[in-house]
C-alpha cells in the first residue's frame, strides 16, 4: 500500500513540475521547477529499485541543471531588486515546498528500506547477492563499453564546443597585457599638478 501511494505522489509531482517548467515566466522558476522534477523522477527509480540511476539523476542532472542555473544568471538580464523585492511573499510557498521535499527524502528513504518494488516480468534478472550497481558495472563495462566510450566522446566534444565559443574573439574588448603593466614606471602612472585653487584639473 505505502509503494503505490509513494508511486503516485511521486507521479503527480513529476508531471506537475514538468508542467510548471514549461508555463513558467521566469527562467530562475523553470529551472528550479525543473530541479524538482528531477528530484521525484529519483524517488520513482528508487521505487523500481533502480538505485543507480536515482543517484545519476540527482547527481549528473541536477548538477547539471544547477551549472545551468549559474549561466541563466550571468547571460539574461534579470532584475534581482525586483526578485528580492518578492521574497517575502514566496516565503510560506518555499517553505511549503521545502517541507514537501523533505517528506519526500524521509518516504523515498522508508520505502527503500522495505524494498523495491516486485515487478510482473524481469527482463535481465540477477542473483540475489549481486547488487544493482555491481550488475549494472558489469554489463557497461564488458558488453556495452564501445557505446559507452562513444557517448565518452560525444561528451567531449560537446565540452570543447562549448569552451570554444564561450572564448570566441569580441569586439570592443579590452584585454589585459601583463607584460605592458609591468613594464610601466611609476613616473609613468602619476603626474604632479600645480593646480590653482578654485579650478579644476584637465585631464
Amino acid at each position: 500500500m505505502i509503494h503505490v501511494l509513494a508511486f503516485y505522489l511521486f507521479a503527480i509531482l513529476v508531471v506537475s513540475s514538468g508542467a510548471l517548467t514549461i508555463l513558467s515566466r521566469n527562467p530562475v522558476h523553470s529551472v528550479l521547477w525543473l530541479i524538482l522534477a528531477f528530484f521525484n523522477a529519483a524517488g520513482l527509480m528508487i521505487l523500481l529499485g533502480a538505485e543507480f540511476i536515482a543517484m545519476l539523476l540527482v547527481i549528473v542532472y541536477v548538477g547539471a541543471v544547477a551549472v545551468l542555473f549559474l549561466f541563466v544568471v550571468m547571460m539574461l538580464d534579470i532584475d534581482f531588486a525586483e526578485l528580492r523585492a518578492g521574497f517575502v511573499d514566496y516565503l510560506p510557498f518555499g517553505i511549503l515546498l521545502s517541507l514537501v521535499l523533505l517528506a519526500e527524502i524521509i518516504l523515498g528513504i522508508g520505502i527503500w528500506s522495505v524494498g523495491p518494488i516486485e515487478l510482473g516480468q524481469r527482463v535481465a534478472p540477477t542473483a540475489p547477492d549481486v547488487s544493482n550497481i555491481q550488475a549494472i558495472g558489469v554489463l557497461l563495462y564488458t558488453r556495452y563499453i564501445f557505446l559507452f566510450e562513444a557517448a565518452g566522446i560525444v561528451l567531449l566534444v560537446a565540452m570543447i564546443g562549448a569552451i570554444v565559443l564561450t572564448h570566441r574573439a569580441r569586439g570592443g574588448v579590452k584585454g589585459q597585457n601583463i607584460a605592458k603593466q609591468n613594464r610601466r614606471r611609476p613616473q609613468d602612472a602619476v603626474r604632479n599638478v600645480n593646480q590653482p585653487s578654485g579650478q579644476g584639473v584637465e585631464l
